[in-house]
């Protein structure tokens, strides 16, 4: 269970570069991790057997996540090879809960992981849920605010590039393998 929830993807990647910059980490966690609970709810509570009526939707899930995947993918490749991309956006205050937001709820891979897969597991299993949601937030939380411990590594703008890169080539990958898969 808790392989799925610190696997490594967009909405992790996102929590950990806003615990690095300490940029409206709070808020970031909490949209995360209130996400989560809500969709481990939908997932025990039996979404994952009306999927399974819908076999499509899975396939369509899977291609999509797979594009979205390559985008964020993409845009961490960007990162890493653009020093100017790596600056702190202090603008809006509204905007890393956007990020957060969209990298939860429109993240096909996300309702894969959560709503199918730990759905199916736990199906009815509320106690299951439970521990699943309090695997979450426990995860989101140790991940947003134990980022600063890293504070001194990434004070160096090299450091930066290696994260992204790994980022690129982790989100890359997956969203490769679940196109490919389908």
């Amino acid at each position: 269970m808790m392989t799925l929830i610190v696997a490594i993807g967009a909405q992790n990647a996102f929590v950990l570069r806003q615990g690095l910059r300490r940029h409206a980490v709070g808020r970031v966690v909490a949209v995360c991790a209130i996400s989560d609970a809500v969709l481990v709810a939908v997932g025990v509570a039996g979404f994952g057997a009306l999927v399974d009526a819908f076999p499509r939707a899975v396939t369509v899930a899977a291609v999509v996540g797979g594009v979205f995947l390559l985008g964020y993918g993409f845009l961490a490749a960007r990162r890493a090879f653009a020093p100017s991309a790596m600056t702190v956006d202090t603008g809006t205050s509204g905007r890393p809960v956007l990020t957060a937001l969209a990298l939860t709820w429109l993240n096909p891979h996300v309702y894969l992981d959560t709503v199918l897969l730990l759905g199916s597991i736990a199906a009815g299993r509320w106690l299951f849920g439970v521990g699943a949601v309090t695997a979450s937030i426990t995860w989101f939380v140790a991940l947003g605010f134990g980022a600063r411990l890293l504070s001194p590594l990434f004070a160096k703008p090299r450091s930066w590039r290696v994260l992204d890169g790994l980022i690129a080539a982790v989100m890359i990958t997956l969203g490769v393998t679940l196109i490919a898969g389908w």
